[in-house]
């Protein structure tokens, strides 16, 4: 556990916090004059560790060599020049700071960020963070790694969670969820969409798959995984055998096969470290999804109904009605997609550059 105090005078600006990895999505933009709820869980905070925020550079300003040697492989529409470690946290979490008002950012209903540090240390007056809560962005606090410092807190330092013991836990994310506009009343204007956490873990995903198929068609498992990757897969690769085969492997699933190429597999939320099979013969590329996308893929049915009578007891699954799906397909962030593929050294080969332009860039998800 660790406190974020102020670089400048010491004073405490977070509650005591522990760290996990941080979100896929943690700089989506989803829709247009959408209201998405806070990025982090309470009490967690996580690290960003590539330069981000102002000031920003353009691809056409940037020599490929720099942007190898920062790990970046393909072109993308800026680079951020600022300092690399930002800390997010939830806005609830923060303590001892006070609102910049001229810092809103170029905001249209809240705080963008688009200024730099917005947040300033109660007791001195350092800029010390960048709240966002603008429309179609997730609701976070950004700690500015040179104005903060990071110190133990007291309490008890908790390991990991054992892979075993977040199945047991069995946190998934939805595939769906009611998402409404900006400013709206609970309970009006209320639309189901598929989950802009699933949108960007797919499209996270979607880099890895179309590198790992080698410029070879790529069969995902039936149900929810094909939904998700197959249309966009038969899109951007070429068709016709031979075929790479997905598979979903990971804790608490039987082995993979030894002939699968590509596994689907959850990611630690904690350490953020990819499982890996048991055994040492299994040499499929990996593709990480975030464990709770991964566990509504393995596990679709969290509870199944089962007959009740007298009180309602914990668990027990009212026979509500079932909860509606999207009305529209479902399509991948395209710059989640951009953003994983750009990092990953295989994006300078040939056929991986003829087919990015094929993948279309809005500059933002629009709604699904």
């Amino acid at each position: 556990m660790f406190v974020f105090v102020c670089a400048g005078c010491g004073a405490e600006l977070t509650a005591p916090l522990s760290r996990v990895t941080l979100p896929v999505h943690a700089h989506q933009q989803f829709g247009n004059g959408l209201q998405l709820p806070v990025l982090m869980e309470s009490g967690t905070f996580a690290v960003e560790p590539e330069p981000w925020g102002p000031p920003w550079r353009g691809w056409n300003e940037i020599h490929p060599d720099e942007a190898a040697a920062r790990g970046i492989y393909a072109p993308v529409e800026v680079l951020s020049d600022g300092a690399p470690g930002a800390i997010v946290i939830a806005p609830g979490d923060s303590r001892g700071t006070v609102l910049i008002p001229e810092k809103r950012g170029g905001a249209c209903c809240g705080l963008a960020g688009a200024d730099g540090p917005n947040m300033a240390c109660e007791a001195c007056g350092l800029p010390v963070a960048t709240r966002i809560d603008d429309c179609s962005s997730w609701q976070a606090m950004w700690l500015a790694p040179d104005a903060v410092c990071r110190l133990p807190a007291s309490g008890c330092d908790a390991a990991p969670l054992t892979w075993a013991e977040l199945i047991t836990q069995g946190k998934g994310t939805p595939p769906f969820e009611p998402i409404t506009s900006w400013g709206s009343p609970p309970g009006s204007d209320l639309s189901w969409s598929w989950s802009p956490q699933w949108v960007a873990a797919a499209g996270s995903a979607l880099a890895h798959l179309v590198v790992a198929s080698e410029g070879r068609p790529v069969t995902v498992p039936n149900g929810l995984a094909q939904e998700v990757f197959q249309p966009t897969l038969d899109a951007l690769l070429p068709a016709g055998p031979p075929t790479r085969r997905a598979v979903l492997a990971g804790p608490g699933q039987p082995a993979p096969d030894m002939d699968a190429d590509i596994l689907l597999v959850p990611s630690h939320p904690q350490t953020g470290q990819a499982w890996t099979p048991a055994h040492p013969a299994i040499s499929a590329y990996p593709v990480p999804l975030p464990f709770g996308v991964w566990f509504r893929l393995v596990f679709p049915e969290q509870h199944l109904p089962v007959p009740t009578s007298g009180p309602m007891a914990d668990g027990a699954l009212r026979d509500d009605p079932p909860i509606p799906r999207p009305r529209h397909a479902f399509h991948v962030d395209t710059q989640a997609f951009r953003h994983t593929l750009a990092r990953l050294p295989a994006a300078r080969s040939p056929w991986l550059r003829e087919t990015l332009p094929r993948f279309t860039h809005p500059m933002h998800t629009r709604l699904v």
